[in-house]
């Protein structure tokens, strides 16, 4: 079974993974060549960018790398398609958001790599996305019980939005400002053998996250973070997880659905041979008052949990914020 797979057993597999079609690609393109320094330091933004819009737009395929035994610093991005062809992202190296909030001044603060609009993208290669989180957590409304503390919102570290096609594989996604790893809108998506950690009490740092989303697999990860390892909201079809260590965390949730009388419908989600530990919650679903919509044809079987708080949850009364929410049930 993939949960008992050593970490380095499945960064191999990933890699074997990307290997196999190694062959299709025709251009190697590193953020060296577009003079990143990959110091951890020195702001490689830039190079990311030209590199990301030279791959983009060859003619023929091409292989983005990010080179093992560097860290490069990133600044927020967007990436925008449509490539030309196919593109694999290879992270072989790591990654590294700024560590102040202060340093989204001016940009969109729900943003940091951020992918829109691009089609059969893969991404692998065994390294690190690290979204040095741990400001954010400290200043957050839920860390900070005394004022000023922050209540606004923060970067989803990974967001594909508007994406068909996307495989996430073999990497380690950390320290999320909020959601590590989050699809919109986007269909056909494989998100497999990763690691994705971050402290227990990090606020909302959920691991995997969709919205709006179809035909999705989420296979083989080892989640351990300070909110859901698996959620999903919206309108989200045709959903498999299967194979997840999941623990710390909040455990896989579907909802919450139905917010501010919004209509939500999830359906035909299997959730099966998962392992959770020390998770404050098993699966749960969670719905607002006054929402419309359903969650139907749900399953979820061969589920072991140890030290599990509230196992199973489904909750039509759901409400997160300060005052209590209102009745809205009528007889």
């Amino acid at each position: 079974m993939a949960l008992s797979l050593p970490l380095a057993l499945a960064a191999l597999v990933a890699a074997r993974l990307l290997l196999s079609g190694a062959a299709e690609a025709r251009v190697l393109l590193t953020l060296d060549d577009f003079g990143a320094v990959g110091d951890g330091i020195a702001n490689d933004t830039q190079a990311f960018l030209d590199a990301w819009s030279a791959a983009c737009t060859s003619n023929e395929q091409a292989v983005l790398a990010v080179p093992p035994g560097k860290a490069y610093r990133i600044w927020p991005v967007q990436l925008s398609g449509p490539c030309k062809k196919k593109l694999k992202l290879m992270i072989s190296g790591t990654i590294v958001a700024p560590a102040s909030p202060d340093e989204w001044a001016g940009r969109d603060p729900m943003k940091w790599l951020y992918i829109y609009g691009v089609d059969d993208l893969s991404v692998s290669g065994g390294g690190t996305i690290d979204g040095m989180g741990q400001e954010w957590w400290a200043s957050t409304c839920k860390r900070k019980k005394t004022q000023p503390c922050y209540a606004g919102p923060r970067p989803k570290a990974v967001h594909f939005e508007e994406c068909r096609g996307v495989s996430v594989q073999g990497v380690t996604l950390q320290n999320g400002q909020q959601f590590h790893l989050t699809f919109t809108r986007c269909s056909d998506v494989k998100a497999s053998f990763l690691r994705v950690i971050a402290p227990a009490d990090s606020p909302n740092t959920d691991g995997i996250h969709l919205n709006d989303s179809s035909h999705v697999r989420i296979m083989d990860n080892l989640i351990s973070t300070g909110d859901d390892c698996v959620s999903m909201v919206g309108n989200c079809s045709d959903v498999r997880v299967k194979d997840i260590s999941c623990g710390p965390g909040h455990g896989i949730s579907i909802g919450s659905l139905g917010k501010n009388r919004s209509t939500d419908m999830v359906e035909n989600v299997k959730v099966d041979t998962c392992l959770l530990t020390n998770t404050t919650n098993g699966v749960r679903i969670k719905s607002w008052q006054g929402g419309m919509g359903f969650a139907r044809n749900l399953r979820f079987e061969s589920i072991v949990m140890k030290n599990v708080s509230n196992p199973i949850i489904i909750d039509q009364y759901y409400c997160d914020q300060p005052t209590p929410c209102a009745n809205q049930f009528q007889a």
